[in-house]
């Protein structure tokens, strides 16, 4: 099981296997009571989004990591995976400009994607 930071890490290389893009991490350590990690990605389709949702997912099975939460797989525009200490929003480009969870947590600090 993986923890963390390295949980936020391995999501992130899971959406970059399968080409997302723009892969942010966010350390929400101090601004979120509910997370310590958003990781942010996009998918240029709703295939493709629940493409990098289903890589998240296996990883994080393989690690042996509970996901109490996925939202949203169903339309594939945003989906959220929610485990635990980090938070995966896998987003389609408008979707992501609209919500702009970047800018709308622009004090937290962002973590190298490996």
């Amino acid at each position: 099981m993986v923890f963390g930071r390295k949980k936020a890490q391995l999501i992130a290389k899971a959406a970059l296997e399968k080409k997302a893009e723009g892969v942010v991490i966010l350390d929400m350590r101090g601004l979120a009571g509910w997370t310590d990690y958003f990781v942010i990605s996009s998918g240029s389709s709703s295939r493709q989004v629940k493409a990098i949702a289903d890589e998240i997912l296996e990883k994080l099975n393989h690690s042996k990591t509970r996901v109490p939460s996925v939202e949203g797989y169903r339309s594939g525009e945003w989906v959220l995976i929610d485990a635990g200490d980090a938070v995966a929003h896998i987003f389609m480009p408008e979707q992501r400009s609209f919500y702009d969870l970047e800018r709308l947590w622009g004090d937290a600090p962002r973590i190298k994607v490996p």
